[in-house]
């Protein structure tokens, strides 16, 4: 719904507490089964603190009536050790994304590429993560598919049979979404990943977002 992004970046970015909830609503009556943010404090910084996720995260929950997952990025806290602690503390989010190039292991993983898919494998815990986030990122339009396809097809050399769910950012989002809805896998689709509908135009915000996503037969929202 927002990831890292500020309102600096676009205007209808949900940050507080007060936006998300009733946004992530309205991307539930527009088809998302499942809701991704990253919790703010009251100034807008992004921590991992329970207190923060908790509290953000309940209410969220309360107001929409899915599953509210969080991010574990290494940006929000670089030291391994001092982002491990306060998950452990955690009891509101029903996930956590962990990107494999940032860590050895993970609730659901993200696959950004090849190497990451191959870092699961090595981790031998493959089998254990609760899902598969494919998402090459910083790939361009016209190269996303093809990065999309060596990442499934590595997967299934090794083995990770967990459920996939594939999603893009910029450029890529929207051939992203549309190769997952051939793949009949999940996907989903949010203001953290693109602030443009299907044919370039700004959206309006993330429930838009995920009303063209349904059209395209894909249905959760980032």
């Amino acid at each position: 719904m927002n990831g890292p992004s500020t309102k600096e970046w676009r205007a209808a970015t949900p940050v507080s507490v007060e936006e998300l909830a009733p946004d992530a609503t309205a991307c539930v009556a527009a088809g998302a089964r499942a809701i991704h943010l990253h919790p703010r404090d009251g100034e807008g910084h992004e921590w991992l603190d329970d207190r923060v996720i908790d509290a953000v995260v309940d209410k969220v929950q309360d107001a929409c009536g899915v599953p509210v997952g969080v991010s574990t990025g290494a940006w929000i806290e670089p030291n391994p050790a001092r982002r491990l602690a306060p998950v452990q503390t955690w009891r509101a989010p029903d996930y956590a994304s962990v990107t494999l190039s940032e860590a050895s292991v993970g609730v659901k993983a993200g696959i950004w590429s090849v190497e990451d898919a191959n870092r699961l494998a090595a981790t031998g815990l493959g089998q254990k993560v609760k899902g598969l986030l494919i998402e090459p990122v910083e790939v361009s339009g016209a190269s996303a598919l093809s990065v999309s396809e060596d990442i499934h097809h590595a997967l299934n050399r090794l083995g990770h049979t967990a459920p996939r769910l594939q999603r893009g950012d910029g450029e890529a989002t929207w051939v992203l979404l549309t190769a997952a809805r051939r793949r009949g896998i999940d996907s989903r689709t949010g203001l953290e990943d693109t602030v443009c509908e299907p044919k370039g135009e700004l959206t309006t915000g993330n429930a838009a977002l995920v009303r063209s996503a349904g059209r395209l037969g894909v249905n959760s929202v980032h």
